[in-house]
């Protein structure tokens, strides 16, 4: 009878063991806006595959790229229920909750690729991350970005008076809206994906974009003129839901935030390394260029700060930071 009910009690052991196990091993699922050819998609995948190797097969994950799990703002709230586990985010939706964040798109805050990344990797820039948890119920992990923005059009663009009226196509959030806002231009939201066709039909006549995307997707083919500025950087975060984040326990928070940040100043690292190829490619098009300082955008610019100064505190401390970076 007892070794019976030593038997049963073994049994019983080994089934809990078993149930825990089960229970703490995940299959995290990570949306993203990017098709998969695009740097942030690619590093998406070399993170799941880190992290299902460094937990010994415990933890995958599955990448939703191309924005099959919805836009930005839809991934944003799946991720404050939990239904989403993570994300490659444009710093955009969350500026738009958190207006701090505002402050990382300050016209000619930054001189290049370089520049932006050393900031986006500086304790200022880590300071906003610290902001998520309350303002957003996410976890901000550490940042990527892709390349500075520039203006590629349909028509000649060379002078801020020539985007007067022009439909202008944005990403969604509240910075970029008010810059272009005050040259004069009509800014119009539009997924990335839909940018081709919009281009292609005149939907729209100039796109906010970086060298890479323009490339990638080819919108050279619809809009042959290019205004090279560089005026913008344009951060990405990566981050965990805060609510799936509390079920983890401190060596999978300790894991997965190790590896995600690696993955992402890998994003940084990639586009250092590709900005001056991609420039020298886009002046090998059958484009017409023209180049801009912020003189070029010197009206433009003082409003921005007009609007951005009060609403995005941590504009001081970025500026800062950004001139120390630049010495």
């Amino acid at each position: 009878m007892n070794r019976i009910k030593t038997l049963t009690l073994a049994v019983a052991a080994a089934a809990l063991a078993t149930s825990s196990l089960t229970a703490q091993a995940r299959d995290f699922r990570l949306g993203l806006i990017t098709p998969p050819q695009h740097l942030w998609s690619q590093q998406a995948e070399a993170f799941a595959a880190d992290l299902h190797e460094r937990s010994g097969g415990e933890h995958s994950v599955s990448v939703y790229p191309a924005q099959q799990l919805g836009n930005e703002a839809q991934m944003v709230q799946q991720l404050q229920t939990g239904a989403l586990d993570m994300a490659f985010l444009t710093i955009a939706e969350i500026s738009n909750r958190i207006p701090d964040f505002g402050a990382l798109y300050a016209p000619y805050l930054v001189d290049g690729v370089d520049h932006a990344a050393a900031l986006l990797r500086s304790d200022t820039a880590a300071e906003l991350l610290e902001l998520m948890p309350q303002g957003v119920g996410l976890m901000g992990l550490g940042y990527g970005m892709v390349g500075m923005r520039q203006v590629l059009s349909r028509g000649p663009i060379e002078s801020m008076d020539d985007m007067r009226g022009q439909r202008l196509r944005i990403t969604p959030f509240e910075p970029i809206r008010d810059f272009y806002t005050a040259t004069g231009a009509a800014p119009a939201p539009m997924p990335l994906l839909e940018v081709y066709d919009a281009l292609a039909n005149g939907q729209v006549d100039a796109i906010d974009m970086d060298f890479d995307s323009i490339l990638i997707l080819k919108f050279y083919e619809q809009a042959d003129h290019l205004l090279i500025s560089n005026h913008m950087m344009f951060p990405m975060v990566g981050v965990v839901s805060g609510r799936v984040w509390r079920e983890l326990s401190e060596e999978d928070r300790e894991l997965i935030e190790t590896t995600m940040a690696e993955h992402l100043d890998q994003v940084l690292t990639g586009f250092q390394e590709m900005d001056a190829a991609q420039e020298a490619e886009i002046r090998e098009l059958d484009i017409n260029i023209v180049e801009a300082d912020a003189e070029f955008f010197s009206k433009a610019i003082a409003e921005w700060e007009g609007i951005w100064g009060e609403k995005a505190p941590m504009l001081e401390a970025l500026r800062e930071e950004a001139e120390r970076l630049r010495q």
